[in-house]
């Protein structure tokens, strides 16, 4: 298991602890997306993302996280949303789409913990974390409604969040309005 000597968790106003991921792909047609081995079961896949360090912007904390996790670089594009999981754990993750440009041979948790990474197609993806980490298979799924032909580049007009992200709960999402999204 990772463990992190010294790391604060945050968490925001309603007591959710503030987490980041990238979905990560191969390429801006975004049909190819990297998954890593999770740290407490290293035989199921997971996407890269932690928590946000004190004063981190969600950002940041998203290209630290995949940088750390699965030893690639690249370029941050659009906010995917805000998602919440609410029974167990109360997170709020902010989920970003990142196009690769570097992949490292090792890297920090390929060296401290043997943490392996994959690409998989997004259905494949989809399949393989349903299972142990439906809120994880629900990024790939609004990242495939938001970019639908049959709707353009929005999700179906609902409600606008206060605070101008989109947010889902998990596991039966509200629905939710993406702003700024730009599909390639």
């Amino acid at each position: 298991m990772k463990f992190k000597p010294n790391q604060t968790r945050t968490y925001d106003g309603e007591g959710f602890k503030k987490r980041a991921a990238c979905l990560c792909f191969k390429n801006e047609r975004e049909e190819e997306v990297l998954l890593v081995s999770s740290s407490r079961h290293p035989d199921q896949w997971i996407v890269p993302g932690g928590g946000m360090e004190p004063e981190e912007e969600p950002c940041g904390a998203a290209v630290r996280e995949v940088f750390e996790e699965a030893g690639v670089r690249g370029q941050l594009g659009r906010l995917l949303g805000v998602f919440e999981q609410n029974q167990d754990r109360k997170h709020r993750t902010y989920v970003y789409v990142l196009t690769v440009t570097e992949t490292l041979e090792a890297w920090e948790d390929s060296v401290n913990i043997g943490r392996k990474r994959e690409w998989f197609t997004v259905d494949e993806a989809i399949k393989v974390l349903q299972s142990h980490k439906p809120v994880h298979a629900e990024y790939l799924r609004r990242l495939q409604l938001s970019c639908s032909p049959t709707n353009g580049n929005s999700l179906p007009p609902g409600p606008p969040p206060n605070d101008n992200y989109p947010h889902y709960s998990a596991p039966a999402p509200p629905t939710p309005t993406v702003l700024g999204s730009s599909c390639r």
